[in-house]
């Protein structure tokens, strides 16, 4: 087996943890779920349960694949106790990327497709048309297919390319061009007449809000949103952890990537939020703000198609950043695991992972007629449940057992490992909360995920 391969610096390694953390997820849904839950409000809580809750699972994580030098796959084999199969949980790791990049990959592909149609002029059409354009999308299998298939070739092309000379070069100028056109498509809202009534809606605390939206629905939002933003759980932030050297402690880079991710979230609701309220649009949540309402406001913008093209390259980099970041802990899986070189890894799973996003994109055409959560469901619809509701909660349930408890790799080495070089220590008061009180809360988190999408 080749030797370890290493990150060149510091830098890309935060860059590249940031970027799988900052996802689509954050710059659609989280400005408006911040919205709707009372502003100030919500990031309050959200700031409470990200720090409390997300953030020591992120140094677990971390901590187990600098230690191990291996993906979540194989890091418990190596660091688990004689006699017992922490092992064999290994492969939700790469069972949770699969079944993330299945749905994430088309979702990516969109965002393409309607970098294509801004800069082409195709969006630049009366507001009645503009839903057309992406049901048209939706309906064409074909369509879909090409630019799903285009970001997968793209993402393990980079991956091919080695750690540093691909994955490492290619995100650290991605992100800093995404921060670049997220600081230039904010000041461009804040500037526009009305954008300080959005910029209120978004961060001023709101009582009333709150109240209406219902206090328990925004903890669970909150708790989710924090949750799940850093895509911890499946071994996405593992494997940049074994790629480190132990120059710095591990709280200190898990607390810059938690700043780096809220403050891309935060911005993302700079750029929606002004824009809706200088053009008299109530925002609303998922595909239909970011396909249909935005390009309305676009196209009614002085130079929008030069802007509306700049914001979708936004979201193009913000989709493939975690795309390029999840799928080299497949790639190496299997390095790890098989000895494989890098480049047999990237085309034998960039085959068989194109094939595995197709039922996804059928969904929404020729298998649409498929609703397995019920009625008005698709195939992703199932595919993000899964990783969404099961995957995530149970994988950072794992590292909680595994980190904290005797009968894993334990305290006092998690601990070692997580304070080894220069830097904040992790605090050793919170072994109770998390031995026994965040258990608790990610089993709650994982019961709740059912109560809600079944009854």
């Amino acid at each position: 087996m080749e030797k370890r391969e290493r990150l060149a610096g510091r830098l890309g390694f935060l860059l590249l943890s940031a970027g799988c953390a900052i996802g689509l997820g954050n710059v659609w849904r989280f400005p408006y779920v911040t919205g709707k839950f009372g502003g100030g409000i919500f990031l309050a809580v959200y700031l409470l349960f990200l720090v409390g809750m997300a953030l020591p699972v992120l140094i677990m994580e971390f901590s187990v694949g600098r230690a191990s030098r291996l993906n979540m796959g194989h890091a418990f084999r190596k660091l688990e106790p004689a006699g017992t199969s922490w092992h064999r949980l290994g492969v939700l790791s790469l069972i949770g990327c699969y079944m993330l990049m299945m749905f994430y990959i088309p979702v990516a592909g969109w965002m393409l497709a309607y970098i294509w149609s801004s800069a082409s002029g195709a969006l630049s059409v009366p507001a009645s048309e503009i839903p057309s354009v992406f049901s048209g999308l939706l309906a064409s299998p074909g369509n879909m297919a090409f630019w799903a298939v285009l970001v997968s070739v793209l993402g393990f092309g980079v991956c091919a390319a080695g750690l540093q000379k691909g994955v490492e070069r290619v995100v650290k100028y991605m992100m800093i061009g995404l921060f670049a056109i997220m600081i230039g498509l904010a000041f461009h809202s804040l500037t526009l007449e009305g954008g300080a009534e959005g910029v209120a809606f978004y961060l001023v605390p709101d009582l009333g809000r709150a109240m209406d939206a219902g206090l328990i629905t925004l903890v669970n939002e909150a708790m989710n949103q924090a949750f799940f933003t850093l895509s911890i759980g499946i071994g996405s932030m593992c494997i940049f952890g074994s790629y480190l050297d132990r120059s710095n402690t591990l709280t200190s880079e898990s607390l810059w990537i938690v700043v780096l991710d809220t403050v891309m979230a935060l911005i993302s609701g700079l750029i929606i939020f002004p824009a809706c309220f200088a053009f008299g649009v109530n925002p609303d949540a998922g595909p239909g703000l970011i396909f249909i309402t935005l390009p309305n406001i676009f196209n009614s913008m002085a130079g929008g198609r030069i802007w509306g093209t700049l914001f979708f390259v936004f979201m193009g980099m913000a989709a493939m950043t975690t795309v390029i970041a999840v799928l080299e802990n497949i790639v190496a899986y299997f390095m790890d695991g098989f000895g494989w070189s890098r480049r047999k890894s990237a085309c034998v799973n960039g085959l068989v992972l194109t094939c595995l996003t197709m039922p996804c994109i059928l969904g929404f055409n020729v298998l649409s007629w498929i609703e397995p959560l019920g009625r008005g469901t698709c195939i992703m619809d199932l595919e993000d449940f899964i990783i969404s509701n099961n995957l995530l909660p149970l994988g950072s349930l794992v590292y909680c057992l595994f980190c904290c408890h005797r009968f894993g790799w334990g305290w006092d080495g998690f601990v070692k490992e997580a304070d080894s070089g220069a830097g904040l220590r992790f605090p050793k008061w919170l072994r109770f909360y998390l031995t026994w009180i965040l258990p608790a809360v990610l089993a709650v988190i994982f019961v709740e995920g059912y109560v809600q999408k079944f009854f």
